[in-house]
């Protein structure tokens, strides 16, 4: 039998916010995978350890949840008034599929600092010591984000004080700024952040009847309920629902309601191939609770308490771009996430989530009757973790 050898490809390993991933440039992949297609699904599959029957990837690079579960491909951008091109894949962990439908607002964190460092950047543009602001088109979604890396010595500072709920240590801050976030989306109302055209929506779910649901493309397409309506107190921890296999079933059935309601899908059944979008979350008034680190969160310290699922599981942090979406319906007064933050105008919101709390700020107005977003800010971290090469068996794309 003859024996195929593995094949090296240069590639970095990062932490970006709350998540990881393996981070590729595009000129770097084997010549059949610098396209899309067929071929760089499977090797991005091969190189994260997917599709795994034992759901641990364990012969791969993820870590088997939907935060580590990871791959992303960087190019200089030809695009005016950019730098870099950013492509985003989320690997499922145990079918045999890659989804292109979304962004990770949490790696968008490490997009710039690897540009940067990885040559993507004119050198010229970055200070001795400073800030290096780093344009990024996000291509799975067709929006930019405006990264600020700090810069010691020449390089990218990856070391500070900064701390992050959902991360161990602290890092360098980095603050991102997400423009005109809002998609325009294709469902009943279309030309909107909310494609229905409602604030707030009756969705019908089968098994749970009419749900009042605020639907929004702002960030990452997101479904958003009351935690109430749906028997949770919206402090719950990863092990209340992830360990409860008909809970799970629940939102999934939520989620699947929502992507139809929303045209992001034209059937229930598609849901199943768009894992990564929409999210789906709930939401409650403020309360204390004790985070996933023992670290008790005040009610007082917090507008709102807010709990978010990723590719089926509750997620143990926040998505960044779950964040983005619940900033910018906490700025509109009416939506489900103003609602349970008190109500009224805001430009800025502290919810809870299970590692603790995170702020995110968004800049909304009415314009000719329908509201818009002009861009979404929050701070993160990012740092290299491995970098040199992955091996993949020379078979395996």
């Amino acid at each position: 039998m003859s024996q195929v050898p593995q094949i090296k490809i240069p590639a970095t390993y990062m932490r970006g916010g709350t998540s990881k991933g393996v981070f590729f440039r595009l000129h770097d992949l084997p010549e059949s995978c610098q396209v899309p297609g067929a071929a760089r699904d499977a090797l991005l599959r091969r190189v994260i350890g997917s599709p795994d029957p034992y759901g641990k990837q364990i012969d791969g690079m993820g870590g088997a949840t939907s935060s580590t579960s990871k791959t992303v491909i960087l190019s200089k951008s030809t695009r005016p008034g950019h730098d870099v091109d950013y492509l985003f894949g989320q690997v499922s962990i145990d079918t045999p599929f890659v989804d292109w439908s979304g962004n990770c607002g949490n790696l968008s964190a490490a997009v710039g600092p690897f540009a940067i460092s990885h040559g993507l950047i004119d050198p010229e543009r970055v200070p001795e010591n400073g800030i290096c602001t780093v344009r990024i088109w996000q291509a799975n979604i067709g929006k930019t984000i405006v990264a600020q890396v700090p810069i010691t010595a020449g390089a990218v500072q990856e070391t500070g004080d900064f701390e992050l709920d959902g991360v161990t240590f602290p890092a360098a801050e980095i603050q991102l700024e997400f423009l005109d976030p809002a998609d325009e989306g294709d469902g009943e109302g279309g030309g909107s952040m909310f494609p229905t055209g409602h604030l707030v929506d009756d969705l019908d779910v089968p098994g749970l009847g009419t749900l009042k649901a605020t639907l929004i493309n702002a960030g990452i397409p997101t479904v958003f309920v009351n935690a109430e309506a749906i028997g949770y107190t919206g402090t719950e921890l990863q092990e209340a629902i992830n360990g409860d296999p008909k809970a799970l079933a629940m939102f999934e059935t939520i989620r699947a309601q929502g992507a139809l309601r929303m045209g992001l899908i034209k059937d229930v059944s598609e849901a199943a191939t768009r894992q990564h979008t929409p999210k789906v979350a709930f939401v409650a008034l403020p309360a204390d609770y004790v985070a996933s680190s023992g670290k008790p969160v005040a009610a007082s310290e917090i507008d709102l308490c807010v709990r978010a699922l990723s590719m089926g599981k509750l997620h143990h942090a926040m998505m960044g771009t779950a964040a983005v979406a619940i900033g910018t319906a906490a700025a509109i007064p009416g939506t489900l996430v103003n609602l349970a933050a008190g109500g009224g105008e805001r430009t800025a919101v502290r919810f809870g989530h299970p590692s603790g709390t995170l702020r995110v700020g968004a800049e909304a107005k009415q314009v000719d009757g329908n509201w818009t977003v002009t861009k979404a800010i929050m701070s993160r971290s990012a740092r290299v973790i491995m970098e040199g090469w992955v091996r993949v068996p020379g078979e395996a794309f």
